[in-house]
């Protein structure tokens, strides 16, 4: 009798290690590449046909980071989170995600779309080669208004990443980057 148990034992925990690991799919194979690629091309041809001088940009950088929809909201504590591809002479390399927190006075949910484009080789290999890089206060900031040109010569020879945010909706006043993490999945 105590064989017969412990064969129910341990089949009853085969089926439910099965189950359990079965409920835990790493999403390999389940179209959210393919989504996120679809979304990335939406936002970079909005951004170039909305902002043309990011056009100069997308030719001149070495690599780019497109976000389409990172959404944020807080009250008194906040976060961030999207998901988005890096993209090396417009092909998509890797697949990251966004995300931050904050504490503060805040109130309110915003959605926006950024793109972080690296302009020279060592500010592309260092982001991929890190664990999880977080923006910070060096990140040179290009904020487009709709009419306005955005003269991508005057802040490339500056700084070595440009963040441009756009296409802000929401109750939410401003948005920055800084203390965000950037982490590679695999979606």
């Amino acid at each position: 009798m105590t064989i017969l148990n412990r064969r129910r034992v341990l089949l009853t925990g085969a089926a439910a290690a099965t189950a359990g690991l079965a409920g835990c799919g790493n999403g390999v194979g389940n179209g959210a590449a393919a989504t996120i690629d679809a979304r990335v091309a939406s936002t970079v041809a909005f951004m170039h046909d909305t902002y043309p001088g990011t056009r100069d940009l997308s030719e001149r950088c070495a690599g780019r980071l497109v976000m389409p929809v990172v959404t944020e909201a807080g009250l008194g504590i906040g976060g961030s989170f999207g998901r988005g591809a890096l993209q090396v002479n417009g092909l998509t390399v890797d697949y990251y995600s966004a995300a931050s927190a904050s504490a503060g006075f805040q109130i309110g949910a915003q959605q926006y779309s950024h793109v972080l484009f690296f302009m020279t080789q060592n500010a592309l290999a260092d982001f991929r080669a890190s664990a999880g890089w977080a923006a910070g206060g060096d990140l040179e900031y290009a904020v487009p208004e709709r009419g306005e040109v955005l003269r991508a010569e005057t802040i490339t020879s500056l700084a070595p990443v440009i963040a441009i945010l756009f296409a802000q909706s929401g109750l939410r006043i401003g948005a920055t980057l800084e203390g965000t993490k950037y982490t590679r999945i695999i979606p």
